[in-house]
C-alpha cells in the first residue's frame, strides 16, 4: 500500500468525522444561550448608520 493510499484512507475515514464534529461544534456555538445578544447586535449591524429621518423611500 503506498503512502498516497494510506493518508487517503485517513482522509476519508477521521477527515470526515473530524469535519462532522467540527460542523456540531459551530453549530452548538452558535446557539449556546449566552450568545443571543451578540447574535441579535450582529444581525442588527448593518443597520446601525442608517437615518431615520430624512428617508427617501416614501415612509
Amino acid at each position: 500500500m503506498s503512502l498516497y493510499d494510506q493518508l487517503r484512507h485517513l482522509a476519508d475515514g477521521y477527515g470526515l468525522i473530524g469535519l462532522l464534529v467540527l460542523f456540531l461544534g459551530l453549530c452548538l456555538w452558535v446557539f449556546r444561550p449566552g450568545a443571543k445578544q451578540q447574535n441579535r447586535e450582529a444581525a442588527h449591524l448593518i443597520f446601525r448608520d442608517d437615518e431615520i429621518e430624512g428617508r427617501d423611500d416614501g415612509r
